[in-house]
């Protein structure tokens, strides 16, 4: 395992568009979402333990923040031959395991990932209703075997925040986690 640091893109930039196909048969993009106040992308995969750690956080988060016009999505955009339990067979499964009221989307090709400079599971971005970046960075300060209790303090705060349209603090801390499983010769430059 392999911990990698989010890369902390500047804020301000717009979200990249996609097109994704979904654990649920549909196809989603970032049009799906156009209606929402905020939308918040996470990068995640089912077989990383800094994903398994917060995973029932991420659904209290949706179950929380979706009502109040947060759309909220998960990619997975690990190399799905190298990593077979990261298929859409075994998202599926996660997601009736894990209990997601999300889409959950496959980034086969990982020209999602690298489009949002994504670089570990979990890793986040927070965008305003003008689909601009405001928030990247961790959910919160636990990591597995940290002692650290999973409250989901940072991302919630800046949701919080952008909610009540309040500036963001200034200090974002990057997320940590597994890098991103890239396909050979795939990976970022």
């Amino acid at each position: 395992m392999t911990l990698t640091l989010s890369n902390m893109l500047p804020l301000g930039i717009s979200a990249p568009a996609f097109s994704l196909p979904g654990t649920d048969g549909d196809r989603w993009s970032l049009q799906s979402f156009a209606n929402c106040k905020l939308l918040l992308v996470m990068f995640i995969c089912n077989h990383c333990p800094f994903v398994k750690h917060v995973r029932q956080e991420l659904v209290k988060l949706a179950q929380d923040f979706q009502p109040q016009g947060v759309a909220v999505v998960a990619i997975n955009s690990n190399d799905i031959v190298a990593y077979p339990a990261d298929n859409m067979d075994c998202m599926r499964l996660e997601v009736a395991s894990a209990g997601y009221p999300f889409p959950y989307l496959l980034d086969e090709s990982q020209q999602v990932a690298k489009a949002y400079d994504a670089a570990c599971t979990p890793d986040f971005f927070l965008f305003d209703g003008a689909r601009k970046l405001i928030y990247r960075g961790q959910l919160d300060a636990s990591r597995p075997n940290n002692g650290i209790a999973v409250t989901g303090a940072d991302l919630r705060s800046a949701l919080q925040a952008a909610l009540a349209d309040r500036p963001q603090v200034a200090q974002q801390t990057p997320s940590v986690g597994c890098n991103i499983k890239w396909k050979a010769g795939n990976g970022p430059t």
